[in-house]
């Protein structure tokens, strides 16, 4: 064969002895080749100097090996995706897509468009798509994935859900965190953030359960709709702090309205944690270092984007497929 002639995989399969559907999955390193074989052909290729036309691979089978990450952010518009939650997510997710040769095509949804889900997999675009959050979109995300659309979400487990969530158990949160306040001694335990969100609903609803299972009746006016900004939140909590000065403690629906709380109070006068105590959600970096250093309700974010990429991968996207992994607490000095 002479060095101008492209080397083909016919040329490959016929070196290796094989078909030329088993060298295209030995490359792509299919289990439905036998390992043996697998290295074998791997190995023959490379000595070769074979190998595979990603642009020719992905006509031939349809495949992108592109995944969508899409963040909906229609209840706040304005919430950037420097956020530190949703980079840290993002990253986990680069990592975990990458690691099974895959790219991410990133993109923001702040207003809602008819099947807006439908166009990111549109032919030769990408193979699936996951949604950090569902905001106010659970219909739309529904509907696609009745459609049969490759759609996987991170997220709280909704009734009539049809897709796959992947998240932690919400509830469990907020009840570890202000079941920590009231162990602590704290009495009137504010709760920051904007329940109507499925994630952060299901929090609040933790949060209630523990005040009652101790006995205390919940008080509507200790439930404070805040923003995710950060400056957002913190004229929130500045105007709640000046009106609702007997607060002692406080559980926050993420890390970022925690510090922004941290702030606000401080700027009251308000000593934490020792007149009011404060607890956060999602164990972001900044967490530990804010000043005090934040407790907060953990959450695996790596281990969640390994099964988000796991289900979108091989088309396990229905609702059977859903987890919610456990939260820890992460007791630091803010509480």
């Amino acid at each position: 064969m002479s060095d101008k002639t492209p080397l083909t995989m016919a040329d490959v399969a016929a070196r290796a002895g094989v078909a030329e559907s088993t060298v295209s999955r030995a490359l792509a390193d299919n289990p439905l080749v036998a390992e043996k074989t697998r290295l074998r052909i791997q190995k023959l290729a490379a000595e070769l100097g074979y190998s595979i036309n990603p642009v020719a691979q992905s006509l031939r089978s349809q495949k992108t090996r592109v995944v969508a990450v899409a963040v909906p952010l229609l209840h706040e518009s304005s919430q950037p995706l420097s956020d530190p939650f949703m980079m840290g997510m993002v990253a986990q997710l680069a990592d975990a897509l990458a690691a099974r040769g895959y790219s991410m095509l990133l993109s923001k949804v702040p207003v809602h468009e008819e099947d807006w889900i439908g166009r990111l997999l549109q032919p030769g675009r990408a193979d699936g798509v996951i949604l950090i959050g569902q905001s106010f979109e659970h219909a739309t995300i529904n509907d696609a994935s009745r459609r049969g659309k490759a759609v996987v979400a991170w997220g709280a487990q909704l009734p009539e859900q049809d897709y796959a969530s992947v998240g932690t158990d919400n509830r469990l949160g907020g009840e570890l965190a202000t079941s920590h306040l009231l162990q602590r001694g704290r009495r009137r335990i504010a709760f920051l953030g904007d329940e109507r969100l499925p994630e952060v609903g299901q929090r609040y609803e933790g949060h209630i359960q523990a005040l009652r299972q101790l006995g205390f009746a919940p008080d509507p006016e200790l439930l404070a709709r805040s923003h995710f900004r950060a400056e957002d939140a913190l004229d929130d909590i500045r105007a709640f702090v000046t009106a609702h000065p007997d607060i002692d403690g406080i559980v926050a629906a993420s890390d970022v309205i925690a510090n922004s709380a941290i702030r606000a109070l401080t700027e009251a006068g308000r000593r934490v944690p020792d007149e009011v105590s404060i607890v956060g959600y999602d164990d972001i970096e900044l967490a530990s270092y804010a000043h005090p250093p934040l407790t907060t309700v953990r959450q695996d974010l790596a281990e969640g984007a390994r099964l988000l990429v796991e289900r979108v991968l091989i088309g396990e996207t229905n609702v059977a497929q859903s987890v919610a992994m456990t939260p820890a607490l992460i007791i630091r000095q803010s509480s």
